[in-house]
């Protein structure tokens, strides 16, 4: 996922792996696609020795330099080669934490058990407000079409759904 979104960013425009990161963070798209900053720093090193990558300046802030990046003709048939395999990969990703703790949930009493979804659907919660603040930041960095309104709204609906479980199971446990 880090080479897709690392390459995606690149074409937009070089950028150094820090203005990749900053991006990512402002525009909460590291939270959905689970790119860590140093993921962004290996990809750019490992692209780079693949020649999908190449270093179009050196910046110099102080004592330290700063490589900025360009995707090269290489590395754009890659970025659509990786683009295609996304398109084409099974895109559901069950919450298999919880519903492996739900299957036990039963070794825990009632108290705990609801401590722990309140605790959970607050998370979730939060989660949700920082993605929908994520399409403001996101807009200020690159237009937002139609595609990407669509990609929100159905993030927007997974957190949706999962705090409706919740919500359910939460119900479920303080009628008994």
């Amino acid at each position: 996922m880090a080479r897709l979104m690392v390459l995606g960013l690149l074409r937009m425009k070089p950028m150094s792996g820090y203005e990749i990161q900053q991006v990512l963070s402002q525009s909460k798209t590291d939270a959905w696609a689970g790119i860590l900053p140093g993921s962004i720093y290996h990809a750019l090193k490992k692209m780079e020795s693949e020649s999908l990558v190449e270093i179009d300046a050196l910046q110099q802030t102080g004592n330290r330099s700063k490589a900025i990046y360009k995707i090269t003709k290489q590395g754009e048939e890659h970025f659509l080669e990786l683009l295609r395999e996304a398109l084409q990969a099974s895109s559901i990703r069950l919450p298999s934490q919880l519903y492996t703790a739900l299957s036990f949930i039963q070794e825990l009493g009632r108290e705990e058990v609801l401590a722990c979804l309140q605790l959970q659907r607050e998370q979730l919660t939060r989660e949700l407000e920082q993605q929908k603040a994520g399409i403001k930041i996101k807009q200020e960095f690159m237009n937002v079409d139609g595609v990407v309104e669509l990609l929100f709204q159905n993030l927007y609906k997974q957190y949706e759904l999962q705090l409706q479980l919740l919500d359910k199971l939460i119900a479920h446990y303080e009628q008994q």
